[in-house]
């Protein structure tokens, strides 16, 4: 981690990737070798807006280019959340207490076969799948879940006009592995 993009209050700027397909399912990604799910996230580097980091994030981590999607919006602000005290490398300086993020609500208008995770020499994720609205806060890393919860929540009328769905248990859905697993 850059420590120079640390704020003078200890977060790191970054950006969250909220993808949706045409049914108004989410991308939910398995991080590699963790029993962890959640969305697309990376940093911001000093010479990028937002948008270009999500970019750059989206194709990292996910394989897709500008072309294969529709940016349906952002939140309007930086959402924050704090790192618990066992994750906080007191020897770095400055020190990074969390993660300020602005949120990106996209949809794929791609094929699946279009899906590449493992594009980068670091991949994030080896599975994924999609899920209904709702299921990434049950799901997510406890510390991540009110931010999550607060982009869900601003972005809902970009994707659901008619008001968002209920929050309830989703089923279980399909999962996708990177070539690279499968091989």
């Amino acid at each position: 981690m850059d420590n120079s993009l640390i704020d003078p209050d200890g977060f790191r700027p970054n950006v969250g990737i909220i993808l949706c397909n045409q049914q108004r399912k989410l991308f939910w990604g398995k991080r590699v070798r963790q029993n962890a799910w959640q969305f697309p996230q990376g940093g911001i580097e000093t010479t990028e807006t937002p948008l270009e980091a999500m970019f750059r994030e989206l194709q990292e981590e996910v394989g897709l280019k500008p072309e294969h999607v529709e940016v349906l919006g952002q939140t309007a602000g930086w959402l924050k959340y704090w790192l618990p005290e066992r994750y906080l490398r007191h020897n770095s300086k400055p020190l990074c207490i969390g993660q300020k993020q602005v949120w990106f609500l996209l949809r794929a208008k791609c094929n699946e076969t279009d899906f590449c995770l493992d594009s980068s020499p670091k991949p994030e994720f080896e599975h994924w799948c999609w899920v209904k609205y709702w299921q990434p806060i049950k799901d997510v890393v406890y510390f991540k879940r009110n931010v999550y919860f607060r982009a869900l929540e601003e972005l809902a009328p970009l994707l659901f006009p008619e008001g968002p769905p209920r929050r309830q248990r989703p089923r279980s859905t399909q999962r996708h592995r990177s070539k690279r697993s499968d091989a």
